[in-house]
């Protein structure tokens, strides 16, 4: 079964958008845009951006329109992207687990 690359990618980046619009809260209310939750949701949207940066340069260079340093240097600014957000994940997981094991 062949796979056309450019549909392959097209399908990447549908996937990509549905789980960036499933991240996106339903505010009914106003909300702080000052606080913790405005920061974290700017970090999945820098992330969820530098993924479709990758998905388009990965499309261009498949049809010939761009250069495989260009896509090398959107991968890595998506991997430095999402591997900050893991590390900010990875600090407020740890903690929450500190906060657990505070005594009442």
């Amino acid at each position: 079964m062949a796979i056309d690359s450019l549909a392959a990618a097209r399908a990447y980046l549908d996937t990509a958008r549905t789980i960036a619009n499933a991240h996106q809260p339903n505010l009914t209310q106003e909300a702080d845009q000052t606080g913790f939750g405005n920061l974290v949701n700017q970090a999945v949207s820098a992330a969820s951006g530098a993924g479709e940066t990758v998905e388009t340069a990965m499309v261009q260079a498949a049809t010939g329109r761009a250069d495989l340093v260009d896509v090398v240097t959107a991968v890595s600014a998506a991997e430095a992207t999402l591997e900050t957000v893991v590390a900010v994940r990875d600090e407020v997981i740890k903690a929450y687990q500190d906060i657990l094991r505070m005594p009442i």
